[in-house]
């Protein structure tokens, strides 16, 4: 009967133990970002909690609580949820992505950082705002269709590709298939 008890003691440790290491690798620096939202999708009513696979906000143009049939019409979602391993110079940038329903990216902000040139690769207002207006389908190629900065290479590259990678993987699995061709 020990033995039961110990191995049934040991299970939920276990599980315990998986669950928070699941949760502790998430990375936190936003915990309310209603307004970083607002800024990807200015004509939304309402976004749904964080949530899904993979992790995302859905944006609607009125609120599904009224209206429970809304489509949304976008998602927003974070880089570092989709490819955690893409790091900058000096760690990971965190970046929020809006993107429609047809695979268009509404923009991106760019909501915490330590690297030593980010005052002048990903944090100016120019960086973000190159990515507006970008299909799932474009190259984002630094120093093609993507701005590069001199001494940030590496800073530049990483989001660059994060964007990309994170983008595409989420129409891959939330998007309609006649969008990710």
């Amino acid at each position: 009967m020990k033995h039961l008890q110990r191995a049934a003691a040991l299970v939920v440790t276990l599980g315990a133990a998986g669950a928070i290491a699941f949760a502790a690798d998430r990375i936190y620096t936003l915990p309310d970002p209603s307004a970083e939202l607002k800024r990807l999708f200015p004509t939304a009513a309402a976004f749904s909690p964080l949530a899904g696979q993979p992790l995302h906000f859905k944006a609607y143009a009125s609120d599904p609580k009224a209206n429970p049939s809304a489509p949304p019409i976008g998602l927003a979602f974070w880089t570092t949820d989709l490819v955690p391993e893409e790091h900058g110079y000096h760690g990971p940038i965190h970046i929020l992505v809006g993107m429609d329903m047809t695979g268009v990216l509404t923009g991106v902000v760019v909501t915490y950082n330590s690297e030593p040139y980010g005052y002048f690769s990903v944090e100016p207002p120019k960086f973000a705002a190159q990515f507006k207006g970008k299909k799932i389908s474009d190259p984002f190629r630094v120093g093609g269709d993507v701005d590069a900065v001199s001494r940030a290479s590496i800073s530049i590259g990483s989001a660059t590709r994060a964007v990309r990678d994170a983008s595409r993987m989420v129409a891959q699995k939330l998007l309609p298939p006649e969008v990710t061709k």
